[in-house]
């Protein structure tokens, strides 16, 4: 077995790549579809439709009667965590010590996990916005004589009927749209007739206390190019100009109402790894895991496209 083998399968370095993994987790993907811990690769999970819809299960039972069974059928939906990996190449092994060697993996982990999360992240928007195009709904949060709050405060109050109580509501805005929102002068003015006058810079916490419900509120700024492979750069945030009102729990499993959720092998999310390089000329730390980004609840989120 090489150094580096006998390096990656080091329980240390181990609970080190995990910890770095979700340590990482982008702040949006976390948000928006946070991680749900699987056992297998392959399972079941509920899809809430139309047809088949959130209920809360009646957990009394009469005298010798049966209790109300949880779980799963074959009319439930499947999830399927595919495989992802990354490399980080070390080179010139022989003139590292193990003390050496040990924080070059831990660097490689480190970084691994960075680029990971930020391919995750613009994923977990990208497939939101693709679930909700259909149904969004466009406000002009430029326009004076639009008020920003009552019109999310009338989306949030759908999507907690959407959502049934099964998970709290949240908001995710775009940079663009926050832009719009913050110079609102309806919003401005909401805030400002809570402080002691003069000019006011409206922060998110602020505008999370007008919405109904006190909802967590979050801000992206992520952005990617958007330009064809050969052309010049043409970068732009990834949500912009749009708001993504949704309910989420923090922890969701494979049955709540949450709108998105992130399917992973639970305790090997990012195992370390190694192979011998294509030319032998050094070694590779390897990182892998499985997830599947899943939209289980689709009516319990609403888009705004904001114009």
């Amino acid at each position: 077995m090489s150094r580096l083998s006998n390096i990656s399968s080091n329980p240390t370095l181990q609970t080190f790549a995990q910890g770095a993994a979700q340590s990482s987790v982008k702040m949006v993907a976390g948000f928006l579809a946070p991680t749900a811990p699987v056992p297998v690769a392959t399972g079941r999970f509920k899809k809430y439709t139309d047809k088949n819809r959130y209920r809360v299960p009646n957990t009394r039972r009469t005298l010798n009667g049966r209790a109300t069974r949880i779980g799963f059928d074959a009319t439930d939906a499947l999830y399927n965590c595919a495989p992802n990996a990354l490399d980080f190449p070390i080179d010139n092994l022989e003139s590292l010590t193990d003390a050496q060697l040990m924080n070059m993996a831990r660097y490689g982990a480190t970084l691994l996990a960075d680029a990971a999360s930020l391919a995750h992240e613009v994923e977990v928007i990208d497939a939101a916005v693709a679930a909700l195009t259909g149904g969004g709904v466009n406000i002009n949060f430029a326009d004076d004589a639009v008020d920003p709050v009552k019109e999310i405060d009338a989306i949030i109050k759908a999507v907690i009927l959407a959502a049934k109580n099964g998970a709290p509501v949240k908001v995710l805005i775009g940079a663009g749209a926050w832009l719009a929102i913050k110079n609102n002068a309806k919003v401005k003015a909401r805030v400002v007739a809570g402080k002691q006058g003069g000019l006011v810079n409206v922060s998110l916490e602020e505008f999370a206390s007008l919405l109904f419900g006190n909802p967590q509120v979050q801000l992206t700024t992520v952005v990617k190019d958007i330009a064809a492979e050969g052309l010049a750069e043409n970068m732009a945030f990834v949500l912009d100009l749009k708001v993504i009102v949704f309910a989420s729990n923090d922890t969701p499993n494979t049955m709540d109402p949450s709108f998105m959720k992130t399917f992973r092998l639970d305790g090997q999310w990012m195992v370390p790894g190694s192979y011998v390089a294509e030319d032998g000329r050094g070694e590779v730390l390897k990182m892998d895991w499985s997830e599947e980004i899943q939209i289980t609840n689709a009516a319990a989120a609403k888009l705004i496209n904001v114009q």
